[in-house]
C-alpha cells in the first residue's frame, strides 16, 4: 500500500512548484521533503519531477499521483463531512478569492472563528484562474471571481460588483486629466494593467493609447502595500473597491470622480452537485453581504 504521508507531501511539492515553499506549508525540513519524495519514487519504481537546476516538472508518473493526492485530500474531506454533524460553527472550509476581496473578507473570517473555536477558515488570494481549478479538483470549497466561469461542472452565482478605483493622492483632489496621471506615474501591480484596460477607455479616449504605455514609477504584488506609495504622493493606481477596505491611511488618498465609472462583476463559485454544509452556506451569506456593500 502506498505510503498516504509520502503521497500527501508530494501534493503539496507538486501545487506549490517549489522545495522551500512545499517544506513552510508542511512545517517540515526541505531535506524532509526530499526525503519523502525519494521514498515514494522508490516505492513506485518511477520518478515523479525532472529537475532542471533549481526547478522542476513533473513527470508523466508525477502528475499521476499528483492527481491521486487531490482526489484523496477531496474524498477525505467529503467523508469528514459525511460523518460530521452539519454544524455552522464546527469543521473547515477553504475559501479563494482576489487579494482585494481577501483584504475585505478576512477580518471577518477571523471574527467568525473567534465567536466559533470549532471553526476553521482557510483563506487564499489568487488568480482566476487557480481558483477555478482549484474548486473544480477540490482545494477550494468556494471561490469569488470577476466573472461567470460557464464551466459545466461549477455552479456559479451573480452576487454583486465592484468599482474599479482610479486611486489619486488627496493633496491632487478627486479630478485629474490623463496628462496629470502621466506626470504621476503609475503604482503597478500583478492586475493593474487589465484595470486599466476596462476604465481607461471609456474615460480618457484619445489619450489613453493601451496600458502597455502608461508611465510606471513604481511596481509592488503585496496587495495591503500597492495604496501606500499614492499615500504618499507618489503615483497614482488602479484597485477595485475591496482592496482599499482594510487600508490604514485611507485618509490620505481619493478616489477619483469619473464620468464613466466601470465595474468588475463578483461571482461565487462551486462545485456542481455538491451539497453545501451549513458552515459553507453560512459563509456564503457573509460573502454576498460584503459584495453588496461594494456596489
Amino acid at each position: 500500500m502506498l505510503n498516504a504521508t509520502w503521497i500527501e507531501t508530494f501534493t503539496v511539492l507538486a501545487e506549490e512548484g517549489h522545495f522551500t515553499r512545499a517544506a513552510e506549508r508542511l512545517n517540515m525540513t526541505q531535506p524532509g521533503v526530499s526525503q519523502h519524495l525519494r521514498k515514494l519514487e522508490q516505492q513506485l519504481g518511477q520518478a515523479l519531477i525532472a529537475q532542471d537546476g533549481k526547478s522542476f516538472t513533473l513527470t508523466p508518473a508525477g502528475e499521476t499521483v499528483r492527481d491521486l493526492g487531490l482526489s484523496r485530500r477531496a474524498e477525505e474531506r467529503a467523508l469528514r463531512e459525511a460523518i460530521t454533524c452539519d454544524d455552522p460553527d464546527v469543521g473547515e472550509l477553504r475559501i479563494a478569492c482576489s487579494g482585494s476581496f481577501a483584504m475585505l473578507f478576512y477580518p471577518r473570517a477571523i471574527e467568525m472563528m473567534r465567536d466559533a473555536p470549532g471553526l476553521a477558515i482557510h483563506v487564499e488570494a489568487a488568480p482566476q484562474a487557480r481558483i477555478l481549478s482549484g474548486v473544480l479538483d477540490g482545494r477550494f470549497d468556494l471561490g469569488v471571481i470577476g466573472e461567470d466561469s460557464r464551466h459545466p461542472r461549477i455552479e456559479a452565482q451573480h452576487i454583486g460588483r465592484e468599482e474599479l478605483c482610479l486611486v489619486l493622492p488627496k493633496a491632487v483632489g478627486g479630478q485629474v486629466d490623463f496628462e496629470g496621471l502621466e506626470t504621476l506615474g503609475l503604482v503597478a501591480h500583478p492586475d493593474v494593467h487589465r484595470y486599466a484596460d476596462d476604465l481607461f477607455p471609456a474615460n480618457f479616449p484619445g489619450s489613453f493609447t493601451g496600458a502597455d504605455r502608461l508611465r510606471v514609477r513604481s511596481y509592488v504584488n503585496q496587495i495591503g502595500q500597492i495604496p501606500a506609495p499614492v499615500a504618499e504622493g507618489v503615483g497614482y493606481t488602479l484597485l477595485p473597491r475591496s482592496g482599499l477596505a482594510a487600508f490604514p491611511l485611507a485618509d490620505r488618498v481619493v478616489i477619483a470622480r469619473l464620468p464613466a465609472p466601470q465595474y468588475q462583476e463578483l461571482w461565487s463559485i462551486s462545485r456542481r452537485g455538491r451539497t453545501a454544509s451549513a458552515r459553507l452556506k453560512r459563509i456564503l451569506g457573509l460573502i454576498e453581504d460584503l459584495a453588496a456593500t461594494l456596489d
